[in-house]
């Protein structure tokens, strides 16, 4: 039995309601059980350097954890004066993530942040994060198509991402704190849906042994338990969408 009572194959409850920043262009609040984060994504009409004169746009991303996300309080990393590689490895992977599923030159020369805060963290805050950060570009898109700054949105498929794990010998899905720190081995899966143009793939997988060297054959039970969860979190999405 799960901490949660929850069946191997079962989310934890995932809601997500759109527009919860409403200066931004577009954003959510996702809640995934007790983890929330708030994302919000902010248009801007350049480019870095590298892309200039190259009608290519860019999608990045930051990320943050609120200091009381935690049962510890933890300090502000601005108070520190930098980021941690924790942070920083995050945001490039959310970044990474949804320049997967946008056709960069429709979106021309303009960058796209999406700024992901952590507001309670309880396990699995970068897939929730990548998760409502595809909404709120989403609905930034849509924000610019209305008014007519893109001719249509450049979102050419879905992403999301969930975690799976090895917890007293069995494969779960969509690990909670309480899994997550006792794990013997856990995982990462950023995946992508098809539509439009896109097709459906991986975009990253970050799994780690913590406590014993695991098998292939547990590997592709995780795998097959992440695209089970993945399809779920795209349903979930376009509902958001649709509201």
């Amino acid at each position: 039995m799960r901490p949660s009572g929850r069946a191997a194959d079962a989310l934890r409850d995932v809601a997500i309601l759109p527009g919860f920043a409403r200066h931004a262009e577009g954003s959510c609040l996702i809640r995934m059980g007790g983890t929330e984060v708030l994302c919000a994504a902010s248009a801007e009409g350049r480019v870095p350097g590298f892309l200039r004169g190259s009608g290519q746009g860019w999608i990045t991303a930051e990320y943050g954890m609120l200091p009381r996300a935690t049962h510890m309080r933890g300090e502000r990393e601005a108070a520190r004066g930098k980021q941690s590689g924790r942070t920083q490895e995050i945001q490039r992977l959310i970044g990474r993530s949804l320049r997967a599923v946008v056709d960069r030159a429709a979106l021309g020369e303009m960058t796209v942040t999406l700024d992901c805060d952590v507001l309670n963290a309880d396990g699995g805050t970068r897939c929730a994060a990548i998760t409502g950060a595809w909404v709120a570009l989403s609905l930034a898109l849509r924000h610019l198509v209305r008014m007519k700054v893109l001719a249509r949105s450049p979102i050419v498929g879905q992403v999301a991402a969930v975690s799976c794990g090895l917890v007293d010998g069995a494969a779960v899905l969509d690990l909670d704190y309480a899994e997550d720190s006792t794990a013997a081995a856990d995982a990462n899966f950023v995946l992508t849906a098809a539509t439009g143009e896109a097709p459906g793939g991986i975009v990253e997988i970050q799994a780690t042994a913590e406590k014993r060297a695991f098998a292939p054959a547990e590997f592709l039970e995780l795998l097959r338990l992440a695209q089970a969860g993945t399809a779920a979190l795209y349903a979930t999405q376009l509902r958001a969408l649709e509201g």
